[in-house]
């Protein structure tokens, strides 16, 4: 990655702040953008488990650890960083975890999010704020062809709630407090993310990984609900090249993209496990029974504006998506290696097959 330019050079020594640095997807965003020669700072909680992808990877950057829901304390600190761009990721992230703690949730993803821009009001040199949200911030009605930007937002769960009313608050922040600034605000939904380094609970993969330590086959408790899944390195690109279109100031694309695979590649979970048991022979799962509580059965992202506008297409389907992400803890188990540097050439090297113009 030496020689490579990437995005134009526009993160090359940028100043850039991740909320949620230390989280999975928050932490390859941070990876990437060290590679960039971006000046990566983070603010976030510290990790709660005793693994993590942000510990493993060990990044030299600047971490500032307290809940960004301290609205003093997260001005205080974005005024001294003085950052070009945030990255904001930081969030209760779980649809089960919501139904356990839906106060918690409301109020880190909703409260969270409005400090975050209300902290970005008086920082002169910020070009641009792109809030994280979500694919399940749509109503779903189980929408066959796909949610497009201008579908209905919605949420059954506390979590897909919360996420929605993330959506409403952008647009509005954008609207009556940044329209005619310098800043331009954006958000990004993104589908399910897979990809190695990932121990969340109630997540299908990590749940797996747990499985196999544990030697107990995995229980699905949803087999035939179909979800938008890409490998985390797919969205860290749909991420980046946004805030790359936000750092050059158009103003067209301060809005709201899906950042999702292609049709083809949405599929149930009982799909997912059987393509995943070839990979490993460790693999063992079953059906699970029990009731559990609501998720949506049929969720899936058009990224047709983010193709059109951004040029960002996937690089790997499915079946390279699993592959990569199983062979990542596989080294992991066996060889205890980190690959997620490795994974990234190989992944940029797929970019740059595709001619996209923003891989030169």
């Amino acid at each position: 990655m030496e020689n490579l330019v990437m995005f134009d050079g526009i993160y090359k020594s940028k100043k850039v702040l991740i909320t949620g640095h230390t989280g999975f997807k928050g932490s390859y965003l941070a990876l990437w953008l060290k590679q960039l020669d971006a000046n990566v700072v983070g603010i976030s909680l510290p990790p709660q488990d005793d693994i993590s992808h942000w510990k493993l990877i060990n990044i030299d950057m600047d971490s500032h650890f307290f809940d960004i829901r301290d609205k003093e304390k997260l001005s205080k600190t974005i005024k001294q960083i003085k950052p070009d761009i945030i990255f904001h990721l930081a969030a209760q992230a779980l649809v089960i975890a919501s139904y356990d703690d839906p106060i918690d949730t409301w109020h880190s993803n909703l409260v969270g999010t409005v400090n975050v821009l209300e902290s970005s009001r008086d920082i002169d040199n910020l070009k641009a704020v792109l809030c994280i949200t979500t694919d399940k911030c749509y109503k779903n009605i189980n929408k066959l062809e796909g949610y497009s930007e201008d579908d209905a937002l919605g949420g059954f769960d506390p979590y897909s709630a919360s996420k929605a009313a993330c959506e409403i608050a952008i647009s509005s922040y954008r609207n009556s407090f940044f329209m005619n600034t310098d800043t331009l605000i954006a958000s990004a939904r993104s589908g399910n993310v897979i990809g190695g380094g990932d121990w969340c609970k109630n997540r299908l993969i990590p749940d797996l990984i747990r499985s196999i330590d544990s030697g107990k086959p995995l229980e699905i408790r949803s087999p035939k609900a179909t979800r938008p899944w890409h490998h985390v390195l797919e969205t860290a690109s749909g991420y980046l090249r946004l805030g790359q279109c936000l750092l050059e100031g158009n103003r067209n694309c301060a809005k709201s993209y899906n950042f999702g695979p292609k049709k083809d590649n949405n599929c149930s979970v009982e799909i997912i496990m059987k393509k995943i048991e070839p990979l490993w022979d460790k693999v063992k799962w079953r059906i699970d029974t029990k009731s559990w509580p609501h998720e949506a059965c049929e969720l899936y992202l058009d990224s047709m504006q983010a193709h059109s506008d951004l040029n960002w297409y996937e690089a790997w389907n499915i079946d390279d998506a699993l592959y990569y992400t199983i062979e990542w803890y596989k080294e992991w188990f066996e060889n205890n290696l980190i690959i997620s540097l490795d994974q990234l050439d190989l992944y940029i090297e797929t970019m740059q097959k595709e001619n996209i113009d923003w891989i030169k």
